[in-house]
This record gives structure tokens, C-alpha cells and sequence, in this order.
């Protein structure tokens, strides 16, 4: 199995681009987690460490052992846009669901949060437009998000993410003993 445990520059380098052994489509959810056993998009099996509060963003590229360039990418998944008439109307949303501590994505105009019933509603209430659809969730980073140790290698801009245990098995839910 591949171990991923080294972040490489974004892939706006596209000299890069031509490198990408395979790609690892996660959900926000996913993207979040410290400790991960996915597959590729090439149906590989891989192992990834972070350093607990990483969080891997849509083009970021990772690297293990062997050396092969693996593209993050963000999963489509259950969202729901928030658009409201003026800045001032969406700025109340923004404040309100930032009370609540929800995770949300600004773009130009708009908010993008994970689907919630309850959210839903209180947006209405609050005037705003809910669209609901299946869209890659990049929240913002918050106030205290990013910054860590890194390191460089052969010239090229590189993140050791977490030590990688030797032996350690990553479990599934699912998995039989």
C-alpha cells in the first residue's frame, strides 16, 4: 500500500502537471482527517498521514516513499449555495452561521455550506436565496488555520506532513478482524 505523508507545492506549477501518477478525490470530510486509508482514482489503495488540523485542499500534491505525485481533489458533495439581494443581507448570513461555528466557503457572492436542514431555514429567514447542490466544499481556513514545518528537497518546495508509523494498520469501520 502507498503511504502518503509529504506535501509538494499546489499543482499551480505546471511543469508538475505532467508528473501526476494518480489523483485522491476526498470530501471535505475526508480531506480533514489525520489518519486515512482511500483509493485513487487508478483504484489503488494508499495510507495518508497528517499532522493533526491539516487539512488537504482541492490541488494539493502529495508524496510518498516511492516518489509518485498524487492530485487532491475535492469531491463533489452535498452543499448549499447562499446568495442574498445585497452585500449587507449576505454579510447577516455570513455573522449568523459563523455564531453557529459552521464551516463555510466565501466566494464572489456567495456562501457555500455542507447541506443542513436547520441552516437551511435560518437562511430563509433570513432573507437569503438557498440553492442546494452537488459542488467541491473548500471552506475557509479560520483565523487560526495553516502554518507548519516544512522542508525542501532536490530544490522542489515539499511539507513533511506527519511522521509515518511503521506498522501501523488503518482501520475501516467495516473491516473484520
Amino acid at each position: 500500500m502507498l503511504t502518503l505523508h509529504t506535501k509538494l507545492s499546489q499543482l499551480s506549477n505546471l511543469s508538475t502537471a505532467g508528473q501526476i501518477a494518480a489523483q485522491l478525490v476526498l470530501p471535505y470530510e475526508l480531506r480533514e482527517k489525520c489518519r486515512l486509508r482511500a483509493t485513487l482514482d487508478n483504484g489503488e489503495e494508499v495510507a495518508v498521514f497528517t499532522v493533526r488540523g491539516t487539512v488537504l485542499r482541492d490541488g494539493d500534491l502529495l508524496t510518498g516513499e516511492d516518489r509518485r505525485v498524487i492530485l487532491v481533489v475535492a469531491a463533489p458533495e452535498p452543499t448549499y449555495t447562499v446568495t442574498c439581494a445585497d452585500a449587507q443581507a449576505l454579510l447577516r448570513c455570513a455573522f449568523h452561521l459563523g455564531n453557529r461555528h459552521t464551516q463555510a466557503q466565501v466566494g464572489d457572492g456567495f456562501l457555500r455550506i455542507r447541506a443542513d436542514a436547520v441552516l437551511k431555514e435560518m437562511l430563509l429567514g433570513l432573507g437569503a436565496t438557498v440553492t442546494e447542490e452537488l459542488a467541491p466544499f473548500e471552506p475557509e481556513a479560520g483565523a487560526y488555520g495553516g502554518g507548519h514545518g516544512h522542508h525542501h528537497e532536490a530544490g522542489q518546495h515539499s511539507h513533511l506532513l506527519a511522521p509515518v508509523p511503521l506498522r501501523q494498520k488503518i482501520h475501516r469501520p467495516g473491516d473484520t478482524r
